[in-house]
């Protein structure tokens, strides 16, 4: 994270090196960097994954090769680390293969996420893309149905077959799926509610239909 308006040399060789190795960075006012420490942070606020991506070009085909139906589960922006550890800790438990998130506007394997997660991160397959619109493509292209859960969706999560390949969208705790990825959507799942709250939390509503979805192949 760097300061808005972070200048001078020190700047100018930082983004060289950011641009160099293709470190994911974004641009945030001083408060949203004093949030993150009380020392003298200069500018620049770094954090460091305790996890090694994946590439979900090199999963799919082994997921294939091992004679299984893939499961993917793919966020589309959940910026929350609290909900994004407890989604991968639903997907580790459930037997998902594989978690993929973008690169930026995304809550990423912190060291929070993982405690999170109850260290689910560490077990399952996370793997990060800069165009999270062509990744999905791919994984469409790979024989996966690609299957949206929105409020927007007229069938209900239970109405769906998820014994074929599949993965599962999840969208941003705010404004939900982009409009891009919905239209590379095979099909699109809601939830039913009938309280006077209009959703769930997405980490919530991820397991609802995690568990659909396990429920229907049986047990692994």
């Amino acid at each position: 994270y760097i300061k808005r308006d972070f200048g001078g040399e020190l700047a100018k060789t930082l983004w060289v090196k950011i641009k160099q190795y293709g470190i994911p960075c974004q641009k945030v006012p001083q408060e949203k960097l004093n949030s993150f420490t009380d020392k003298n942070h200069q500018g620049a606020v770094a954090f460091l994954s305790e996890i090694q991506y994946s590439d979900i070009a090199d999963i799919l085909p082994a997921i294939y090769e091992a004679g299984r139906s893939p499961f993917v589960v793919i966020m589309d922006g959940v910026t929350d680390v609290r909900n994004f550890g407890a989604i991968a800790r639903t997907c580790e438990c459930a037997g998902v293969d594989a978690i993929v998130i973008p690169t930026y506007r995304s809550a990423t394997a912190t060291a929070d996420a993982i405690k999170a997660s109850s260290g689910a991160l560490y077990n399952i397959p996370v793997c990060r893309t800069d165009d999270i619109s062509a990744t999905v493509a791919f994984v469409k292209e790979s024989g996966l149905t690609i299957a949206a859960l929105t409020e927007k969706a007229k069938n209900l999560y239970t109405e769906a077959d998820y014994n074929s390949p599949v993965a599962l969208v999840l969208g941003a705790e705010d404004r939900g799926i982009s409009s891009e990825l919905l239209r590379l959507c095979d099909t699109q799942v809601k939830i039913p509610i009938v309280g006077l709250i209009e959703s769930l939390n997405v980490s919530v509503a991820a397991g609802v239909v995690i568990y659909e979805v396990v429920r229907q192949r049986g047990s692994r």
